[in-house]
C-alpha cells in the first residue's frame, strides 16, 4: 500500500483533501478491501467494482464527482434494453426504400444540363436514426400544440424529402426540382432545411452549421418560458436537434449548454450522428470524438447516452471478463476505426483482433465476413430505440445521445468512409446495382442502364405504406409540418403613443430611453403587455431598462434563492420562475437565440410573442449576423435595437465598440426593415407600424431593427400635421429654413438630425443659405423601394415607369443636397442614385476611437460647423457661392483643429 506521502493530496475531480476524516479505522477496510480486489482480480475487476459502487452511490443519492468519460462502449448495457415496439422487418424496408430514394434524387440532380450538387453520405450514416424518430418519437401538430421541435441536420434533407415522398407528402416532380426551385416552380425543394422557401414543411433552418444546437437549446428553453408564463401549454413538446460531430466544432455548438443544464432543459435532445468524418476528411483522426464530447457534455452537466455498437457485439463483450477488447476500444484513434470500414474483414482480424491472442480467440469461429459486419450502434434500430426511450425518459437534464455511424453507409465500398464522400453526389451504374443489391429492391438492371435511375415506390396500399401512415398517425401528424394558427393580435390605439409623441420638454433625454418609455406603456396594455419579451445580453440596467426589474422582472425557473445585494433600492435586480425578461448573460449569441425562439413562436405553438432585444453598439449584426439570416429564413418577427449605436456617439469605448456600420450590415438581409430614428415621435410612428405590419391582421414575415443613441437631446413634440408617412417610407421635411436666400438640403438621420439643424442656423446667419432640414429615418428602406420601382420598370417597359418614393419626395427641393449621419457613408451613399439634384455625403469612415464626441465629430467632419462647409462646397461647385468662402469658413470654425470642437454632451449610457 502506498504511503501517505506518495499520494496526491488532492482527490482529483472529488472531494477536497481539507474533509476530516472522522472513521479512520472505517476507511482504512475500504480501501484494504480495495487493494485486496487489485491483487487477487486484477485492476480491470477493481475498476469494474469502483464503478458499480459509483453507480449505485448515485442511486442512493450520494453526492459523488460526475466521471468526465466512461469507455468505449453503449452506455446502455444489453440487459436494460426496453422491449421495441415495432415491426423491425417493415422498418428496414421503409428505410431501404428512404436510402434509395434519397440517393437516386441527388444522383438525378448532377443529369446534364443541371448540375446543382446535394450531399448523399450524411443521410446515409444518419438515417436509422431519423427512422426510429420518425417512427416511434417525433409528434406531430395535429394535436393541436406545437408537437415536437425538431432540428434536423441541414446535409440529411434529401432523406426527409425521401421519406416525404413515400407518404405521398412530395410528388416524383418535387424529387426531381431538388436545388431548382425558380426553374422547376412550384415543384422545386430548397437544398437544405429553409422555412423561407418552404413554409408550409420546414420549420427550422439548420444548414449554416453550429445554429441548430443554439437553437434547439433556446427553443427548449423558450417552451419552459411560455409554459412558466401559461401563454401556451407546451408540456408535451420535445425538441430534438440532429448534428454532426464535425459540426461541434463550431464555437455556438458547444458555447451554451451550461444554461440548458442549469435549468433542467429535459425536454431537450441532442443526437450527434458520430460518423467520425468532417467534410473532407477525420474529425479527430488521432483522437476520439465521442470520448472528448462525452467529457464536454458531462462536464456542462448533462445527461450522456454512448450509442458505439450494434448488437453484433454483444456476444463478443459478453466474453470480455479480463477487459482486454474493452481496452482495444478504448485505445483505437478514430482514423483507424476510419480506416476498418474500408478494409475487409481479413484486415480488422489481423490488425484490430490479430496482435493479442486473447482478443483473436474471440473471433476464432467468425468468418470474414462476419467480422467485417460487426458494425456501428448508430444503425441498430432497436438500441437507437433504448437511447431515444432513456433519453425522453430522463429527468432534470438534458440528453445528448452520442451515435456511432459510417458516412456513406449502405452507398458501397466508393462511398463508405471515404474522405472524399461529402463531395460525391452521383452514383455509377455499379454503384447503383451494388446499393439496389444491398437494400433488396426489385429494380431490374435495364431500369438502371437505360436512363437516370428510377425512384422507387412499395404502392400506396402496400404494408410499409400504410406501416408509416400508421405510426404518423398515433404520434400525431406528419413531420416536418410548419402550421401558422396564430391569430391577429388586438393592437393599441394611438392614445397608447401619446406620451412619447408629446417630446420630452425641457429634460434631455437619449432615443435609448424614448424608445423604453414607449415600451412602458405599450407593457401597460391588458391585451398587448403579457406577449412582449425582453432580452438583453447583461445590461439592462445600461440600457435604462432596469425600470422594468420590479414589475416585469428576470425570468429563473428556480426563482431568486438569495437577498439581491440593491434589494434596498426601488428598482432593485428581481428574479421569478414567472418573470418576462430574458437575461441570457454576456452572450449575444445566446439572446439572438432566445429572440429567434421568440420570434417564431406564432407558427411553433401558434402563440405570438413580441420579442425586443436590445444589445450594446455593433455586437448583433456584426457579432451574430448568421443567426440574423437565421431569423429572416425562420420567418421570425420582432423588435430588436441597436443601442449606443453611432461611430461617435459612443464616446470613450474605443475602436471595437464605435458601431458606424451596422445600419449598411442590416441592409442586406432581405426581411429585416431598419430605421434610424431622431426623436421620440418618429419611434412611436415606427413601433406603431410595425406592430401592424408583424401582428396585425395582414402580418408580414420581417423584423424590425431601430438604431437608438445615449446621447441626450431635448425631444421636440410631434409637429401638427406630421409627415407620418414620409417617416415610415423614410425621408421627411423636418424643418424648412426661414432664413437666407441661396437654397440648399441636408439630409440627415438619427443623431445627427441635431447636427443638421444646428448647421441649418449657422448656414443661414454667416452665409445667407436657406436649407431644409430632411430626417432620412431609413436609408435602406428609400432604397429598397427605389430599387423595386427599378425592377418593376426593367420587366414592364410598356406600362408608366414608376418613380421611386425618394425621388418623388424631393422633386421640389432646391440646390445640392448635402447627406450626413453618424455612420459610414456608405449608409446614405445608397440613394445617391435617386436623388434629383447634387448630391454629397458626409460620414464616418474609418475606425473609431475614444475622445470627447464633438472631437470625434470634427476629425470625422460630421459636425454642425463641417455640415456648413460640406454644403458651402457643393453650392461652389454650382457656381452658387465664391470658392473664397470655403477657406473663410474653415477657419472660422477651426476645422482642422480637433481640440477647438465644443466637446458636446457627455456621458448619459441610456
Amino acid at each position: 500500500m502506498a504511503s501517505g506521502s506518495d499520494r496526491n493530496p488532492i482527490i482529483i475531480g472529488g472531494l477536497p483533501s481539507q474533509v476530516p476524516d472522522f472513521d479512520p479505522e472505517e476507511t482504512q477496510e475500504w480501501l484494504d478491501s480495495l487493494d485486496a480486489a487489485v491483487d487477487q482480480r486484477g485492476r480491470e475487476r477493481a475498476r469494474y467494482l469502483m464503478l458499480r459502487l459509483i453507480e449505485r452511490a448515485r442511486e442512493k443519492r450520494v453526492a459523488v464527482p460526475e466521471m468526465r468519460s466512461t469507455d468505449y462502449v453503449n452506455t446502455i448495457p444489453t440487459r436494460a434494453e426496453p422491449f421495441f415496439p415495432g415491426n423491425e422487418e417493415i422498418e428496414r424496408k421503409i428505410l431501404n426504400a428512404t436510402r434509395w430514394n434519397a440517393a437516386v434524387m441527388v444522383s438525378r440532380a448532377q443529369r446534364p444540363g443541371i448540375g446543382v450538387g446535394g450531399h448523399i453520405a450524411t443521410f446515409a450514416s444518419s438515417a436509422s436514426l431519423y427512422d426510429v424518430g420518425f417512427n416511434h418519437f417525433f409528434r406531430g401538430k395535429d394535436e393541436g400544440d406545437g408537437g415536437d421541435q425538431v432540428f434536423f441536420q441541414g446535409h440529411a434533407s434529401p432523406g426527409i424529402y425521401a421519406r416525404a415522398f413515400l407518404l405521398d407528402r412530395l410528388t416524383e416532380d418535387n424529387l426531381d426540382g431538388f436545388r431548382q426551385e425558380k426553374s422547376k416552380a412550384p415543384h422545386g425543394l430548397s437544398s437544405y432545411p429553409h422555412p423561407r422557401l418552404m413554409p408550409d414543411f420546414w420549420e427550422f433552418p439548420t444548414v449554416s452549421m453550429g445554429l441548430g444546437p443554439i437553437g434547439a437549446i433556446y427553443q427548449a428553453r423558450m417552451n419552459r418560458y411560455m409554459q412558466a408564463r401559461e401563454i401556451a401549454d407546451t408540456s408535451k413538446s420535445h425538441v430534438w436537434a440532429f448534428l454532426g460531430d464535425g459540426e461541434m466544432d463550431e464555437p455556438e455548438s458547444l458555447g451554451q449548454l451550461t444554461i440548458a443544464a442549469r435549468e433542467g432543459l429535459d425536454n431537450l435532445t441532442f443526437v450527434v450522428n458520430c460518423n467520425l468524418q468532417r467534410l473532407d476528411g477525420p474529425v479527430r483522426g488521432n483522437g476520439k470524438v465521442i470520448q472528448e464530447l462525452e467529457s464536454v457534455f458531462r462536464g456542462a452537466g448533462w445527461n450522456v447516452i454512448k450509442l458505439i455498437w450494434d448488437r453484433s457485439w454483444d456476444p463478443l463483450l459478453a466474453q470480455d471478463r479480463d477487459g482486454i477488447l474493452v481496452n482495444r476500444m478504448n485505445t483505437t484513434p478514430d482514423g483507424q476505426f476510419q480506416t476498418y470500414a474500408t478494409e475487409s474483414g481479413a484486415y480488422i482480424r489481423d490488425h484490430f483482433f490479430g496482435d493479442d491472442q486473447r482478443l483473436r480467440a474471440m473471433v476464432e469461429g467468425m468468418t470474414d465476413d462476419q467480422i467485417l459486419h460487426l458494425g456501428r450502434g448508430g444503425h441498430d434500430h432497436k438500441k437507437i430505440y433504448a437511447a431515444f426511450k432513456a433519453a425522453v425518459e430522463h429527468k432534470g437534464q438534458p440528453t445528448v445521445i452520442l451515435a456511432k455511424t459510417v458516412k456513406g453507409w449502405t452507398l458501397g465500398p466508393n462511398f463508405e468512409g471515404r474522405n472524399a464522400t461529402h463531395q460525391m453526389k452521383k452514383l455509377t451504374v455499379a454503384d447503383l446495382k451494388g446499393f439496389r443489391d444491398r437494400l433488396h429492391l426489385p429494380i431490374s438492371d435495364k431500369e438502371l442502364e437505360s436512363g437516370p435511375p428510377p425512384y422507387y415506390h412499395p404502392g400506396r396500399d402496400s404494408e410499409e405504406i400504410q406501416y408509416m401512415h400508421d405510426r404518423r398517425l398515433g404520434l400525431g401528424g406528419y413531420v416536418p409540418t410548419r402550421v401558422v394558427r396564430s391569430k391577429p393580435l388586438a393592437l393599441p390605439d394611438d392614445k397608447t403613443y401619446a406620451t412619447v409623441k408629446k417630446g420630452s420638454g425641457q429634460q434631455s433625454i437619449a432615443t435609448t430611453m424614448a424608445f423604453v418609455r414607449l415600451l412602458k406603456d405599450l407593457m401597460r396594455d391588458k391585451e398587448l403587455g403579457k406577449r412582449f419579451v425582453l432580452i438583453a445580453p447583461d445590461e439592462y440596467r445600461t440600457f435604462g431598462m432596469d425600470s422594468f426589474f420590479p414589475s416585469a422582472k428576470i425570468y429563473n425557473p428556480l426563482g431568486q434563492q438569495y437577498e439581491s445585494v440593491d434589494r434596498e433600492l426601488l428598482l432593485a435586480y428581481k428574479e421569478s420562475p414567472t418573470g418576462q425578461m430574458l437575461h441570457d448573460g454576456i452572450s449575444e449569441a445566446g439572446c439572438t437565440a432566445s429572440l429567434i425562439a421568440a420570434g417564431s413562436a406564432y407558427a411553433t405553438h401558434g402563440e405570438p410573442l413580441i420579442p425586443v432585444y436590445v444589445f450594446y453598439s455593433m455586437f448583433g449584426f456584426q457579432r451574430t449576423g448568421d443567426q440574423f439570416w437565421q431569423m429572416s429564413d425562420q420567418l421570425a418577427r420582432g423588435f430588436v435595437l441597436g443601442a449606443t449605436a453611432g461611430r461617435t456617439t459612443l464616446t470613450g469605448e474605443g475602436l471595437q465598440h464605435a458601431d458606424g456600420h451596422s445600419q449598411l450590415l442590416a441592409s442586406t438581409n432581405p426581411g429585416c426593415v431598419a430605421y434610424d430614428p431622431a426623436f421620440g415621435f418618429e419611434i412611436a410612428h415606427i413601433v406603431q407600424d410595425g406592430l401592424r405590419r408583424m401582428y396585425g391582421p395582414d402580418s408580414e414575415d420581417v423584423f424590425y431593427y431601430l438604431t437608438v443613441y445615449n446621447e441626450p437631446i431635448q425631444h421636440p413634440a410631434e409637429p401638427e400635421n406630421v409627415d407620418v408617412e414620409g417617416i415610415l417610407k423614410g425621408v421627411y421635411r423636418f424643418s424648412e429654413a426661414t432664413s437666407g436666400s441661396i437654397p440648399a438640403q441636408i439630409m440627415a438621420s438619427g443623431v445627427a438630425v441635431p447636427w443638421a439643424v444646428e448647421a441649418q442656423k449657422l448656414l443661414a446667419e454667416d452665409w445667407n443659405v436657406k436649407a431644409d432640414v430632411w430626417s432620412a429615418t431609413s436609408w435602406n428602406e428609400l432604397r429598397r423601394e427605389a430599387v423595386a420601382c427599378e425592377e418593376h420598370n426593367l420587366l414592364h417597359p410598356e406600362e408608366e415607369q414608376r418613380v421611386p418614393y425618394v425621388t418623388r419626395k424631393l422633386a421640389g427641393a432646391q440646390g445640392p443636397f448635402v447627406a450626413v449621419s453618424d455612420w459610414m457613408r456608405a449608409v446614405p451613399d445608397q440613394i445617391a442614385r435617386w436623388v434629383p439634384g447634387t448630391y454629397q455625403s458626409l460620414g464616418a469612415d474609418g475606425f473609431g476611437f475614444a475622445d470627447t464626441r464633438g472631437a470625434a465629430r470634427r476629425f470625422f467632419h460630421i459636425d454642425a460647423q463641417s455640415i456648413v462647409v460640406g454644403v458651402l462646397t457643393e453650392l461652389a461647385r454650382e457656381g452658387k457661392v465664391d470658392r473664397s468662402v470655403l477657406k473663410q469658413a474653415i477657419d472660422r470654425y477651426q476645422l482642422l483643429d480637433v481640440s477647438a470642437a465644443d466637446p458636446g454632451a457627455a456621458g448619459g449610457d441610456a
